[in-house]
């Protein structure tokens, strides 16, 4: 955050979760107080007992999928919390980070939030990790990514792994955002299963730029044309060939999971993992941007080795929020980022945060009694409500 804020980006944050989450193990059946549950669930089910002392909400691109009021029906920001079903630890967040963003973006008038899509495998959704918005001074265009669909079942879809958002979920956010000149495209199966399990790890867009792989979409070219057909001869596709990259070296590198921003005069700097300036294919690529007639102008090698080593990149840490200046002043200042506020969060995190954390300490009422002191005095230092009944 301090890194791309000295690069001149205003940023907002969301605060962690609290955990461990005793209602998770009281939804399957374990009683008592919340240290009663937590030793009772270490005893008889550590899986679920990790599963609900789990948190990945620093993968923010995952948190929600927000659409800007300059492109809905009634002129509001739109925020629909995804629902994480693919995995049990992630689908917990939900309830969470929708009562955060609630409160982060409260007025009504300004901001409309939606409830989680229903919990199920035809609604799975993943946020804005599947979602991207392009626009030129011609019109925008929001990309919805998905890996399958329900209701054909003849339709291509995955066999390695699962497709973790699906085109019914990405056509109701569309309808209940009411937003213009929606496109759904399908990822290519193959590279999902080849390990690219959403859109963000294959292509990453902003602007009038998008940069992806020829293998991202199912018919890639036809893709292509829709987009320009709408953003007119302004819009600039940065196609990445196997033969320039293969998919395994981006899936590796992270390449596509970089962050483009957008500065005020047009030009654009890449914030790409250090992963990509250790691959000299990848680095040489990045580079040749930085040269050739676009508007990438910097590279900025981030080191997010920790994010990634769990599968995120620079952008899986990330959720653009577009806001005009009466919806920015808005939001809740507790989750500003300002050089004093990151001072504080920093040394919250060293008085707070363990040097080691073992399984079998899951369960000690100590560490919860720990968690639970933690967030109150961020509660305190942000002014934000965090911890949910």
């Amino acid at each position: 955050m301090r890194a791309v804020s000295q690069m001149g980006f205003d940023q907002g944050f969301l605060p962690p979760l609290a955990r461990p989450a005793p209602s998770v193990l009281r939804s399957a059946g374990f009683e008592g107080d919340d240290k009663s549950v937590l030793r009772e669930a270490g005893k008889v089910d550590p899986v679920l007992l990790a599963q609900a002392c789990s948190a990945s909400c620093m993968w923010t691109a995952n948190a929600a999928t927000i659409s800007p009021s300059s492109d809905t029906e009634d002129g509001r920001v739109h925020l629909t919390p995804a629902n994480l079903i693919a995995q049990f630890h992630r689908s917990i967040e939900t309830p969470h980070t929708a009562a955060v963003l609630r409160t982060a973006f409260s007025d009504t008038s300004l901001f409309a939030h939606h409830e989680p899509l229903p919990a199920s495998t035809q609604f799975g959704d993943e946020g804005a990790a599947n979602h991207t918005r392009l626009c030129t001074s011609r019109g925008f265009v929001h990309l919805f990514v998905y890996g399958a669909q329900h209701r054909r079942h003849d339709a291509p879809r995955p066999r390695r792994f699962p497709a973790r958002q699906t085109l019914e979920a990405s056509e109701a956010i569309a309808r209940r955002h009411g937003v213009g000149n929606p496109l759904f495209i399908q990822q290519n199966p193959d590279v999902i299963d080849r390990g690219v399990f959403h859109n963000d790890v294959i292509s990453v867009g902003t602007g009038n730029v998008l940069l992806y792989h020829e293998h991202a979409y199912l018919d890639s070219d036809e893709v292509i044309g829709k987009i320009a057909e709408i953003l007119g001869e302004e819009f600039i596709p940065l196609m990445v060939s196997e033969d320039m990259v293969p998919v395994e070296t981006c899936v590796r590198s992270y390449l596509f999971n970089s962050q483009l921003l957008e500065k005020d005069d047009g030009s654009m700097i890449l914030v790409a993992p250090i992963e990509c300036r250790e691959d000299d294919q990848v680095r040489g690529l990045c580079e040749r941007w930085c040269e050739e007639d676009n508007p990438i102008r910097e590279i900025h090698w981030m080191d997010v080795r920790e994010s990634m080593h769990n599968g995120g990149g620079p952008a899986c840490l990330r959720l653009r929020v577009p806001l005009n200046d009466h919806e920015r002043a808005a939001v809740h200042q507790g989750l500003v980022l300002t050089p004093s506020r990151a001072d504080q969060l920093e040394s919250w995190i060293r008085k707070w945060y363990p040097e080691s954390l073992h399984p079998e300490q899951l369960s000690d009422p100590e560490l919860f009694d720990r968690c639970r002191a933690a967030m109150l005095a961020l509660e305190d230092l942000l002014g934000f409500p965090i911890i949910q009944s």
